[in-house]
């Protein structure tokens, strides 16, 4: 019996032996084998790959010197140009109300923006000339001939067509300002072609109504406001 025991002791020794290494060996080639495995079948690839080692994040050093040196002198710039743009706005301003004073009319001329005329004193056949606001008006007393000749002329076929009856409000009484049509020259009255005016300065001729019968005048003599207040006075203006 004691020998039977010693040779199963020595035969379990013996597996034993033979056995583990074989296990050991199994196991860590099944591990190895699964590391393996995982490692070459997989699919995943980490976007931080490579990070660490080869990618290098800029620097904004350079950046950063260079726009701080630069701000004060382009302040300064914006200043400059913003100021100039205000005293060029104020320089345009003080021009244009410069301008507008001078072109305003003058303390005389607004004193006569309206002109009391005694029609007695201009006999028939006559012409006077006053000042109104600046400029010239003619005023002439019509005999009854020349009020016929006005009325008579066909003024249809004229230049600028305009009938007597509505360039005077009484036919014995013409008024109109004395500024020929053409350049603003002062046009001669009882002269011309027609009997009228004359503006001797390109030869317009002007009908004993005022209308243009000749030359490059493209116009009438106009006709200002005037209104008869009582007989024997008129009011221009």
């Amino acid at each position: 019996m004691p020998a039977l025991a010693n040779s199963t002791r020595a035969i379990a020794r013996s597996w034993t032996a033979h056995s583990l290494p074989v296990a050991r060996a199994g196991c860590s080639a099944m591990q190895t084998r699964n590391v393996s495995e995982v490692h070459a079948t997989s699919s995943f690839d980490s976007p931080f790959k490579g990070v660490g080692s080869s990618t290098k994040i800029p620097s904004f050093g350079a950046y950063r010197r260079k726009a701080s040196g630069e701000d004060g002198p382009k302040m300064f710039q914006y200043f400059m140009v913003g100021t100039m743009g205000a005293l060029a706005s104020l320089g345009a301003k003080a021009t244009v109300q410069d301008f507008l004073v001078n072109m305003s009319a003058s303390a005389d001329v607004l004193a006569q923006a309206k002109v009391e005329v005694d029609l007695a004193a201009i006999p028939e056949g006559k012409n006077v000339i006053i000042k109104w606001r600046g400029k010239p008006v003619f005023i002439r007393h019509r005999t009854e001939d020349e009020i016929k000749e006005a009325e008579d002329t066909k003024w249809e076929a004229l230049r600028d067509p305009e009938p007597d009856s509505q360039r005077v409000k009484k036919p014995e009484w013409l008024i109109m300002l004395g500024v020929c049509t053409h350049l603003g020259c002062v046009p001669i009255g009882e002269a011309g072609d027609f009997g009228g005016w004359f503006c001797p300065c390109h030869g317009s001729h002007y009908d004993i109504s005022g209308r243009i019968r000749k030359g490059p005048a493209p116009l009438n003599l106009e006709v200002p406001e005037y209104d008869f207040p009582e007989d024997g006075t008129v009011v221009i203006g």
